[in-house]
């Protein structure tokens, strides 16, 4: 019975007895927006070389080829399911079509982003997903380094720190799905630097910092990272303290450790309602006190790490339940000992970048622990330049 081309064929040599059988199925697996769909090239080729291999997208009928497994599709919607199936044509014709593969859904990837720091406008991405170096992602509009940084699943959000030549107010935003420079969000309530940020899926937090007469604040302040415009006022802090660490749940924003106002490393940790305002309540203490440290998390566990205790810099990662409180608990240590390191998750894994070790050496690396079990940190690869005091935010943190 002569087979049927796919819809679009049209060709002088058609001849159903010549053409080839059809490629075997394999595995389809989402990307951004796209799909690698992968299959099995027929032994029988008919009566001339296959030319090319195509995959149809189930809904949409999108169409992509190659000349060998696997086919990347574009074009796809993120969020849909789609199932895939792949033909192949020689000179008299197509195939058959393949058995349909198993479904896959395109989704953003994780989106880890390493902003600024060491006096550069650098913002670097990484796949949280999966393990390599850095690439960039865009450009800051400024060169500042000791800021805070947050984000949404839409939005990541940088704010305050220093350019080398004064301290800022300024809030900015890049968008993860498109990548590219940074726009102009807004204003903190103040100028500061050595803050800490962190952030739920509406709402972004800036909590305490340090001002450049020297003023330690104890403040916090919020904003909609959906929408731009200044920070407004949130609460206070139970201690006035700069250098901290961050992380938070969808309900919970955590700052931890830092230097306060009497010249003195911190412990504390202080927790805050997210989607209230209102001053912060406090939750526990580290195991150790520093500033310079970074934090990230999943939806439940918190993770702080590294910092300056003042004898000496820190490697120790340090672990709390966010829906608890109660004193951190030991969790591994990282690479190296770290100040100034910048920190991103998802759900499954947290990354520690960059930073100054002990001797004094700017750091390129960046390390990797999987959150839901205790242990030391592992390689995952380098930033695009080694540099200290920038911050790190997410597409997918603890707080989404």
């Amino acid at each position: 019975m002569p087979l049927r081309p796919p819809a679009g064929f049209i060709s002088a040599f058609f001849d159903p007895l010549r053409n080839p059988n059809a490629p075997t199925i394999g595995t389809a697996t989402g990307g951004n927006a796209s799909a690698s769909v992968a299959f099995t090239a027929p032994s029988n080729v008919g009566g001339s070389a296959i030319s090319s291999y195509s995959a149809l997208s189930t809904p949409g009928g999108v169409v992509a080829s190659a000349a060998s497994s696997p086919i990347s599709v574009t074009g796809l919607s993120n969020g849909t399911a789609y199932t895939f199936a792949v033909w192949a044509t020689n000179t008299y014709g197509p195939s058959a079509y393949s058995a349909s593969s198993g479904s896959v859904t395109p989704a953003v990837p994780d989106y880890g982003l390493f902003m600024g720091g060491s006096y550069t406008n650098v913002v670097d991405y990484v796949n949280i997903a999966s393990t390599g170096n850095a690439t960039t992602f865009g450009q800051l509009t400024y060169t500042p380094t000791r800021t805070g940084a947050c984000a949404s699943s839409s939005r990541g959000l940088l704010a305050g720190g220093f350019d080398g030549g004064s301290d800022l107010n300024t809030i900015s935003y890049v968008t993860f799905s498109t990548g590219g420079n940074s726009s102009t969000f807004g204003a903190l309530t103040q100028i500061t630097r050595f803050l800490a940020a962190c952030s739920n899926n509406t709402r972004g937090l800036f909590g305490g910092g340090q001002s450049g007469s020297g003023t330690t604040y104890n403040t916090i302040s919020y904003s909609t990272i959906a929408t731009t415009g200044n920070a407004t006022a949130f609460g206070v802090l139970t201690q006035a303290r700069w250098g901290l660490m961050s992380c938070s749940s969808p309900t919970r924003g955590l700052f931890s450790s830092g230097f306060d106002s009497g010249s003195s490393y911190s412990a504390i940790i202080d927790y805050v309602t997210i989607a209230s305002t209102g001053n912060a309540t406090s939750f526990g203490n580290m195991t150790y006190s520093a500033y310079g440290g970074a934090g990230c998390s999943n939806s439940t566990t918190g993770l702080f790490a590294g910092g300056n205790s003042g004898a000496a810099y820190i490697n120790t990662i340090n672990y709390v339940t966010i829906a608890t409180t109660g004193n951190a608990t030991s969790f591994g240590i990282l690479q190296s000992t770290n100040l100034g390191l910048m920190a991103c998750s998802n759900q499954t894994r947290g990354l520690f970048g960059g930073g100054n070790s002990n001797g004094g050496t700017v750091l390129s690396n960046i390390g990797y622990v999987t959150i839901a079990t205790t242990g030391n940190a592992t390689t995952f690869g380098n930033l695009t330049s080694a540099r200290e005091y920038g911050a790190g935010c997410s597409s997918a943190n603890g707080g989404i």
